[in-house]
């Protein structure tokens, strides 16, 4: 009787896995330290820079679930065959997400600058460039896998659809702004940001990912047509609008449910209510992971 079911394949491909989640932490650590412009042992362990921990901690999980996803995608015998396209398709999602992390930053919270306010042990900031930096990586993954990109059109396909997601979030941050400003006397979402109010920082963070989720869920349940441009942009509108208005009305209702009688506006907005914040994170990833599990 055999007990141990694990193929040498399956060994093989985790060990290369994990040195190639390892080569590239390394790598991405020295980026944050020159970013940082001090070593990041220093802003991490002596000046306990929390906000930092929080962002650099994400581009961790960003990069271990695109490494995965592709590993996971390829066989051992293609990765043999054509070695170089696993690094090129890395290198391609991390430069989508990171255009999707500069269009958040200088484009949706165009009077906010997160990469300072993160340097000046911004929780709130680290909490709302996370949300929107793993939310990216879940687009790209579901972009990639909608596609398979193995082709020149199919990968300016994928660009295209990638800005028209993007202006959806757009859409979303700009409706979440005129809420904002409409229950607290005209103020600006962007700029309670800076006064490092932590809960809007996580209930931001959990509709963004509540948000890339149900993109994500409409990417798997969409159709894609091979040389079609147009078909699928119209495709991806239709099926990502839809999981997008259903986790947004599914997340209402169901923080109506739970937190019954509980006036979040003022609690989150005013009293920087951490636990209710935390409990709107959930509600969002788990209305959009559910989706997920319905659509994908």
């Amino acid at each position: 009787m055999t007990y141990f079911t694990l193929s040498d394949e399956s060994l093989y491909t985790f060990a290369i896995c994990f040195a190639a989640i390892a080569l590239v932490l390394f790598l991405l650590r020295i980026y944050t330290q020159v970013k940082a412009r001090q070593t990041l042992s220093e802003e991490l362990a002596q000046r306990d820079n929390f906000a930092l921990g929080i962002s650099y901690a994400s581009y961790l999980l960003s990069l271990v679930l695109v490494i995965g996803y592709l590993l996971d995608d390829f066989s051992l015998a293609v990765m043999k065959q054509a070695p170089w396209k696993v690094p090129l398709l890395l290198l391609l999602m991390m430069l989508f997400i990171k255009v999707g992390q500069a269009v958040h930053r200088k484009w949706i919270l165009s009077r906010f600058n997160e990469e300072k306010a993160i340097l000046k042990q911004n929780v709130c900031a680290a909490m709302v460039d996370s949300g929107m930096l793993l939310g990216n990586s879940v687009v790209v993954i579901g972009l990639v896998n909608w596609s398979q990109t193995n082709s020149l059109y199919s990968l300016l396909v994928v660009f295209v659809c990638f800005l028209m997601l993007q202006g959806m979030f757009a859409l979303d941050s700009k409706i979440r702004e005129a809420r904002f400003a409409r229950f607290n006397q005209g103020a600006s979402l962007q700029n309670n940001f800076n006064l490092e109010n932590t809960s809007i920082g996580i209930r931001y963070a959990g509709k963004s990912l509540g948000m890339a989720l149900a993109i994500y869920a409409g990417l798997s349940s969409a159709t894609y047509h091979s040389g079609k441009m147009v078909e699928n942009i119209f495709t991806l509108a239709v099926h990502c609008g839809l999981m997008w208005i259903l986790v947004m009305a599914m997340s209402r209702l169901m923080l109506l449910i739970v937190l019954y009688r509980i006036d979040t506006g003022v609690e989150v907005d005013h009293q920087d209510n951490v636990g209710i914040a935390a409990v709107q994170f959930s509600v969002h990833c788990a209305m959009g992971y559910l989706l997920i599990q319905f659509f994908a």
